[in-house]
């Protein structure tokens, strides 16, 4: 029987959780999960696992405490590895005592892995240090349920207080800590979501702060430090100063394309919204492609216009009885990241247009000869023809091949309701090909876009936005992620 893993999932920022807890998730047959661990993690787990929502909300609790612990225990029974995924760490104020008690009784063998919890990883991101030799070497941990059962006279003195799940009785707290003498201009600051690029937080004061957190309308989770160390995150607030914090940006690229640029973003503090609004999928008919790949060695010039290109030529050159010494032709591509995909196979680039689209490409070949000569563009169906139809002109015997396909993702209509659908407006949409513009557009409409600014990747996705109807406010001056990345930037400072 394999041990069930009650992990922590970390404070909110899905990169905060573990190796141990990452490698756990990695081999999981069932995750049962809770409100406050991070769905970007189950993205972790293998395609097959079991994915249980079993979170606990104020007053709204998917399934019982006692319902959790009979599924992981019947599970486990099975075989499957189980992992239990639970916000901040498995020990402080998570119930995994209590979990791990049952399986003990059950005698289902099981393993901790601990987590960052939520008020180390909110005074790393707020600046506010729990500890400091000029104001503290006292921390104290206490849950906001319960105020009356609580010994105010011994903690509420503590030096550096931390109150988890005290959001909606922080006042009743309040009053008791300063009955019991402590000053009422005591500095405290309540965090909602720390951590995470929507990251909130409030700074007052013991006496202020209750009545702060309720017109803010602040919601749980939350979590609450009082003390003198929290007059250091004027000095020390790092991550709510990145030039992107609070802006939410939606990437509508494909998904396992994605990540890179979710990556830049949220490096700058944006919270980054994924709304793929295409899904790369194998060509309709592979028949053109596998003659041509049999017949590879007549080619004398290959052009990949995108990296997608080069996977799928790879995977029906693997299928097929050929392999790389079978080409002989020179290649030629479309920008620094298709390049990369060449190179990272031992291969040599020979041709790269200066600009990352296909009349870049065609000033490349200006002053090359291509008459009567051979040539390979495995690429998407649906893709513009200047570059074939240009070489073509020139005499060129120019194979355009179906190497794959793009279509609309099942559920992005979904996600685009949920995304557009919610109270709080995204600050920006990117687009990073036309098709992206033109599958989002028959997803949502143009409608939703108002008030939103929108980022195209380069002046040929801009031109179909443009048609149809999408104002552009930035555009890529390098047509890459990163100079995608550069353009926001420049207009949010």
């Amino acid at each position: 029987m394999k041990p069930v893993s009650l992990v922590g999932a970390g404070p909110g920022d899905p990169d905060l959780i573990t190796c141990k807890g990452r490698h756990v998730l990695e081999q999981a047959d069932a995750v049962l999960y809770d409100h406050l661990a991070n769905e970007a993690l189950l993205r972790l787990a293998p395609p097959h696992a079991e994915l249980l929502y079993v979170g606990k909300k104020k007053s709204v609790h998917a399934f019982t405490q006692e319902e959790i612990c009979r599924m992981m225990i019947e599970r486990a029974r099975r075989g499957l590895a189980v992992v239990r995924l639970k916000g901040g760490d498995p020990f402080i104020f998570g119930r995994g005592g209590e979990e791990a008690e049952t399986l003990a009784e059950a005698g289902i063998p099981f393993e901790i892995v601990p987590g960052v919890t939520s008020p180390l990883g909110i005074a790393a991101y707020t600046g506010v240090p729990l500890t400091h030799r000029d104001h503290t070497s006292v921390v104290t941990f206490v849950t906001g349920h319960g105020v009356a059962h609580i010994d105010w006279d011994k903690v509420g003195h503590a030096e550096t207080l931390v109150i988890f799940m005290g959001l909606t009785t922080f006042a009743e707290i309040a009053h008791e800590v300063i009955q019991r003498g402590r000053s009422p201009e005591t500095p405290a600051m309540a965090v909602r979501w720390g951590t995470r690029r929507d990251q909130e937080t409030i700074v007052g004061t013991l006496a202020t702060l209750p009545d702060l957190i309720q017109r803010r309308g602040l919601k749980p989770p939350a979590t609450i430090i009082v003390g003198e160390v929290v007059r250091l995150r004027e000095k020390l607030n790092w991550f709510e100063r990145l030039p992107l914090f609070g802006r939410r940006i939606v990437i509508t690229r494909a998904r396992e394309q994605a990540g890179s640029l979710g990556e830049k973003l949220g490096t700058l503090g944006a919270e980054v919204l994924e709304l793929p609004s295409i899904e790369i999928v194998p060509a309709s008919d592979y028949g053109p492609l596998d003659r041509a790949i049999a017949d590879l060695g007549a080619y004398e010039w290959l052009i990949f216009t995108s990296v997608n290109g080069v996977r799928f030529f790879l995977e029906r050159l693997d299928a097929s009885k050929c392999d790389l010494r079978a080409l002989r032709a020179r290649i030629c591509v479309i920008g620094e990241a298709t390049k990369s995909a060449i190179e990272s196979l031992h291969l040599k680039v020979d041709l790269i247009g200066e600009e990352y689209v296909a009349e870049g490409l065609i000033q490349a070949f200006h002053d090359i000869d291509v008459k009567g000569r051979r040539i390979l563009l495995p690429r998407a169906a649906a893709a513009r023809d200047v570059l074939p139809r240009s070489l073509g002109d020139r005499g060129a015997c120019v194979d355009v091949v179906e190497a794959y396909r793009t279509v609309v993702p099942e559920k992005a209509g979904q996600r685009a309701t949920e995304i557009f659908g919610s109270g709080r407006k995204p600050d920006w949409i990117t687009f990073t090909s036309s098709s992206t513009v033109q599958n989002f557009v028959r997803l949502a409409g143009t409608e939703v876009l108002g008030g939103i600014k929108v980022a195209s990747i380069g002046p040929v996705t801009t031109a179909t936005a443009r048609k149809l109807g999408i104002d552009v406010a930035v555009e890529a001056s390098v047509y890459t992620t990163g100079g995608l990345v550069e353009a926001i930037l420049r207009a949010s400072v």
